[in-house]
């Protein structure tokens, strides 16, 4: 497993910059990547992504293309560090060793299709290939985990489908009470 620095918060731990931000975490499945034959564009360029709806990206890693060690990153994400939101890029394909719906499926306690629709809906409108995508979207705890695609361009525009109601489902999932219909 290849550990990454938390993406630029100036030197300081992400709890300490902003008290009621969304803390979150990218994790990126590669076989290549996690040894340091590849290197990883998918990650960072989620991050980015994530920056533009006030996400502080607390923990980027690259994990092998291995169910328990996907599911270890996503448990530890999420109950150890309580963290609001967990991206993955890669891994989402129909290759034999594409297993990370598989790992998020075993970890988490509540589904959200109706994030993981709307990508293969409008990915396809840019690529038959979007049909073969088995990304997924769920909770565990109180942690929001999505799966996108592996390349940057299929991760960013997957993410960007999606990403107004990322900040609205974090909310809900930490208890907010506010009536959604008042949106």
């Amino acid at each position: 497993m290849k550990s990454e620095s938390p993406a630029d918060n100036d030197g300081l731990p992400a709890i300490l910059l902003c008290q009621w931000c969304m803390r979150a975490a990218v994790l990126t499945i590669s076989d290549k990547g996690s040894i340091g034959q590849r290197q990883d564009t998918s990650g960072p360029a989620v991050a980015e992504v994530l920056k533009t709806i006030g996400a502080v990206i607390e923990k980027y890693e690259i994990v092998p293309d291995e169910v328990e060690s996907i599911a270890g990153k996503l448990i530890e994400y999420a109950d150890i560090l309580g963290l609001d939101l967990v991206i993955t890029t890669g891994g989402t394909g129909v290759a034999p060793r594409d297993l990370t719906p598989e790992a998020t499926r075993m970890v988490i306690d509540r589904d959200v299709p109706g994030m993981a629709e709307p990508m293969r809906m409008e990915s396809f409108k840019k690529t038959p290939h979007a049909v073969i995508s088995r990304a997924i979207a769920g909770i565990r705890k109180q942690t929001l985990i999505i799966n996108l695609p592996g390349s940057p361009k299929g991760a960013t525009e997957n993410l960007q489908f999606i990403l107004k109601a990322i900040p609205h489902a974090v909310e809900k999932i930490k208890g907010d009470p506010s009536e959604c219909a008042a949106l």
